[in-house]
């Protein structure tokens, strides 16, 4: 939940502005003007409208998560002029969480697009990728979650409240977990930033459908 950085909240937004303006579109475009003839689930060549939802929505609320960082010392994060802040971002950071989990049960009923010919080297390393993305939106809300509990802070959710800590109180394991979570959280912003420039270079450069599979199709 908090970052090794000091810089302040505000810094984060406006840096982060543009490129959530951009998913923001984007998730717009994928879930409320679907074609009406495009298919629920995903063939041959694209990916379906519910999995497009899945992969916009994630990508939007990753970015609010971490734009909303409260960042900090301890005593910063937890500090009463930051607890809107901070229930914003655990908020937005189980929802990606709980969204994941949910995502990968939908592609376990679903079969994936088949990929466009490309090298060997190109194809594992987005596999790695998609994995490594997956690893992390996983484990940078469940680094976060027990961070708070064993330092002995409740996990606050806007509109539900406090979510007591069942574990015993470790401080000093709950101080590490959560720079691991900074870390992770840092991490999984530069892979996705990765994975973003890759669709950018399959669509301009090699001009096969690896992005638009994931975009709504236009008649």
């Amino acid at each position: 939940m908090h970052s090794a950085g000091q810089s302040p909240v505000w810094g984060r937004l406006n840096a982060s502005k543009r490129s959530l303006s951009l998913v923001i579109r984007a998730a717009f475009l994928s879930v409320s003007e679907v074609p009406m003839n495009m298919t629920m689930l995903n063939n041959r060549y694209r990916y379906g409208a519910v999995a497009q939802a899945f992969h916009w929505l994630t990508a939007v609320l990753v970015i609010a998560a971490y734009a909303l960082s409260p960042g900090g010392s301890e005593v910063q994060v937890y500090s009463l002029a930051r607890d809107f802040t901070r229930q914003a971002h655990e908020t937005l950071g189980l929802a990606v969480g709980v969204l994941t989990l949910l995502r990968l049960a939908w592609q376990t009923l679903n079969a994936t697009p088949e990929d466009p010919p490309m090298p060997a080297v190109m194809r594992y390393a987005a596999k790695i990728v998609h994995i490594a993305l997956y690893v992390l939106l996983l484990a940078v809300p469940l680094t976060a979650i027990v961070g708070a509990w064993l330092e002995g802070h409740p996990v606050t959710l806007l509109m539900i409240g406090d979510i007591a800590p069942p574990l015993r109180l470790a401080h000093g394991v709950g101080q590490t977990i959560a720079t691991i979570h900074t870390y992770l959280g840092d991490a999984i912003v530069w892979l996705a930033g990765l994975h973003a420039a890759a669709g950018l270079f399959h669509h301009f450069f090699l001009h096969d459908h690896v992005l638009r599979s994931m975009l709504p199709k236009r008649d």
